[in-house]
């Protein structure tokens, strides 16, 4: 039976990022995961890497991820560009929470610049001028191809450090431990288990994950056929994610204080915002929607795409650029666990049995600066 220092459950970026720490420290790792590759949350987002969006230690740990994937991508590609992320304001509300956005960012020497609705057409000329009025723009922010990096990245990690071993195809239907020793499944072993499985929380621990106030999360979102005519660079955020995202609501003052426009009420209701990200085949991203679920009633969101969300989604998405129903080529659902009171769900079944997950849609940009501390603690400085 194979002896490992850690064993990760789960290959999605957040059990990534713990293997990546861990193996830092020199330990011997051992990564399982229990599809032939993965499919979840991890390949099914944006790709957007944005601190800006990010509150509290939240936007630190994006820091740092920043900084690793740019350090990384030194050294194999990864997917990694860096075209910056921009905040589209469509009214003054929008504006005044850019403003006070951009204070707080100048307050803490992150680089942000307001742009014009001039200087919005000739950076972005693919946003309809009418949306445009104001922007404020991210110029160290990166974007990643969701379809390719984790597989890029767990392909570098196992050249750049050999006590690496990823196992796919492999649920872990049993975790035990005896003197301080750790089994799984009967085939592996390990002084430490780091579990980073999603949003899946039947097969191990069903008990713990009923109970932990996680609740899932369904997102819907599209891809259009490759439109090269419309260049949009890098992470664009629009009116309805300054509306939205927790950096507003955290450090910008007038947050709680502006109305939502008639013409939101539908949105928000399904929690849509506006995202786009142009993919390196010219294809665009669009998304996305929000329906909740307690983790343990997640099957309750059901495997459907809302074809009606969809066109909402697509309608509010055509306000902002030139896109129809025609230039869509697929739409998928996405699931993450989140934790609303605490912002990632942390327990400890055992000293050498640890829960880390529930990390919600912050996992591509906060995963890297999370998963250090995380090891830190588990293993010291």
């Amino acid at each position: 039976m194979q002896q490992f220092d850690l064993i990760i459950v789960g290959g999605g970026i957040l059990g990534t990022a713990h293997a990546f720490h861990a193996l830092q420290k020199g330990l011997k790792v051992l990564m399982l995961e229990r599809d032939n590759y993965p499919i979840g949350a991890t390949v099914r987002n944006f790709g957007q890497v944005v601190p800006s969006g990010l509150a509290d230690k939240w936007f630190d740990y994006g820091l740092t991820g920043l900084a690793l994937y740019k350090a990384i991508q030194e050294k194999g590609d990864i997917s990694v560009r860096q075209n910056g992320s921009v905040y589209i304001a469509s009214d003054e509300d929008e504006q005044l929470l850019i403003h006070e956005l951009k204070a707080h960012y100048d307050n803490k020497g992150y680089n942000a610049q307001l742009l014009s609705s001039a200087e919005i057409r000739e950076r972005y000329p693919a946003i309809k001028p009418e949306y445009g009025k104001e922007a404020l723009f991210f110029p160290e922010e990166i974007s990643v191809e969701p379809d390719k990096m984790i597989h890029r990245l767990h392909a570098y990690l196992k050249e750049a450090y050999p006590h690496l071993q990823i196992v796919y195809y492999t649920p872990v239907t049993s975790i035990d431990e005896s003197n301080g020793t750790v089994t799984i499944n009967n085939q592996f072993r390990s002084d430490k288990v780091i579990i980073c499985c999603g949003h899946e929380g039947k097969l191990l621990f069903p008990h713990i994950f009923s109970n932990s106030g996680q609740i899932v999360s369904k997102l819907q979102m599209l891809r259009t056929i490759p439109m090269p005519e419309l260049q949009l660079k890098g992470n664009i955020l629009t009116g309805l994610t300054i509306r939205r995202y927790e950096s507003f609501a955290t450090h910008c003052p007038s947050f709680s204080k502006i109305k939502t426009p008639e013409h939101y009420d539908e949105l928000k209701k399904w929690g849509i915002h506006i995202l786009f990200k142009q993919a390196t085949d010219n294809s665009i991203i669009i998304g996305d929607s929000h329906e909740y679920a307690p983790v343990s009633q997640s099957d309750d969101l059901g495997f459907h795409t809302n074809h009606y969300i969809n066109e909402l989604i697509l309608e509010e998405a055509s306000h902002i650029i030139n896109i129809n129903s025609r230039q869509i080529a697929t739409c998928w659902n996405g699931f993450y666990a989140q934790h609303n009171d605490h912002n990632i769900f942390e327990h400890d079944i055992t000293p050498q049995i640890h829960i880390r997950t529930g990390i919600g849609g912050k996992g591509m940009t906060a995963s890297m600066g999370y998963a250090k501390e995380s090891v830190d603690v588990l293993y010291g400085n």
